[in-house]
């Protein structure tokens, strides 16, 4: 993990009256004391008194953690494979002024020599601005060529257990997760014999209910953007979504608008429960910019409102151009799923599932001081970063 350079100075702040987002997953007024980047102390309103500390005045807020974003593909015209170190700043710069303060920023498929070099970019990453970088998804090569989606066809291979181990290595041990279509060549020889090593996850995958239960009894146990490039559900072939579901599978969903109906999302919630959503944001480097051309994996994307498309093929989905705050917010207003149950899904899940729930999405004693200030409307008015108020 690649965390930022301490400071020279104690920081030290009190966040009172404010709704806080507690670790039992519901709003209380509480008053929030960080000290030295991190949450030291969580009481009753009214019960922390200032003496040097700074205070912030959260009345009427909610107070929620930084979220966690663990798949997304890059933002304001970088993508995470082509970046150089300043636009891999700017695009943390991006994620943490939109409330997301953790990134796990996802490959496309490309072979060994094009991965190694973007393991390498983020082995080297150290920076002071912007959302920590926490981990990789490393969401190809090992995938399926009729459900590549957005994926570069030329470099879809079988699954290599020794490429993904020279591949870790030289990222510092930053793979997080690996994408994985259980069908492929040496599918399940990979997950047997890495699940230990990495988070394995079905994706871009064409496999059945039998093969997707057999890759989650070997130890597969997250499914990357469900529903989309992979098999449905039907009342005579259940698909990997219904073996997901029994095995108790955590499970990331796309609520841009564009890539899921919000009714599926909302049964979605209802099925695998609260604790097994993951919201992540698939965005690509139109996500915060305007309409036009862009880029993702090396082929061109038209981006047209909120729907990015392949060129070449408009009825392909390229990744979306929302930001996980906007899809958690989305999933409250527009998709009729409660704010209590969308925050832990874009903060607490994600950073459990890839093994950094210790330091970032919860409000807890002993994690960052990592906390967003929102209105009754859910916009957000304050970012706090390790104990630091950023400007927005």
């Amino acid at each position: 993990m690649r965390l930022k350079a301490a400071q020279e100075w104690r920081l030290i702040m009190i966040i009172k009256n404010a709704m806080v987002y507690t670790s039992d997953h519901r709003f209380e007024k509480k008053d929030i004391r960080i000290k030295d980047e991190r949450i030291a102390e969580i009481a009753e309103n009214g019960a922390l008194e200032a003496t040097e500390e700074d205070v912030v005045d959260g009345a009427e807020m909610y107070a929620i953690p930084g979220l966690v974003d663990i798949h997304f593909h890059g933002a304001v015209g970088y993508d995470f494979c082509q970046a150089s170190k300043e636009e891999l700043r700017k695009i943390a710069e991006y994620e943490a002024k939109n409330g997301v303060l953790a990134i796990c920023p996802a490959t496309m498929s490309y072979n060994e020599e094009i991965l190694g070099h973007i393991m390498d970019k983020a082995a080297d990453y150290q920076e002071d601005t912007g959302a920590d970088l926490v981990g990789i998804n490393m969401e190809g090569p090992f995938i399926n060529i009729k459900k590549a989606g957005a994926q570069n066809p030329e470099y879809i291979m079988p699954a290599d257990k020794e490429m993904f181990l020279r591949l870790q290595e030289r990222s510092g041990g930053l793979i997080r997760l690996v994408d994985i279509a259980p069908e492929g060549e040496g599918a399940m020889e990979f997950i047997e014999q890495c699940h230990d090593k990495v988070k394995i996850s079905i994706a871009h995958t064409c496999c059945d209910y039998d093969t997707a239960c057999k890759a989650l009894k070997k130890g597969a146990s997250h499914m990357t953007h469900l529903y989309n490039a992979m098999p449905g559900i039907n009342h005579r072939e259940p698909g990997p979504v219904i073996a997901a579901l029994e095995a108790g599978a955590e499970v990331e969903l796309i609520a841009d608008g564009i890539h899921i109906h919000p009714a599926m999302v909302r049964t979605t919630f209802r099925i695998f429960g609260a604790d097994k959503v993951i919201l992540i944001s698939d965005s690509m480097e139109a996500t915060g910019l305007l309409d036009g051309d862009y880029q993702l994996g090396g082929q061109d994307v038209t981006v047209k409102g909120k729907k990015a498309v392949l060129t070449k093929d408009p009825g392909v989905i390229a990744g979306s151009v929302t930001n996980l705050f906007d899809c958690m917010k989305n999933c409250v207003q527009n998709m009729g799923i409660p704010l209590e149950v969308a925050v832990l899904a874009a903060t607490e899940n994600p950073a459990g599932a890839i093994g950094v729930e210790e330091d970032y999405g919860k409000i807890a004693v002993g994690n960052y001081g990592n906390v967003l200030l929102l209105d009754q409307k859910l916009n957000i008015r304050n970012i706090i970063q390790k104990g630091r108020i950023m400007s927005i």
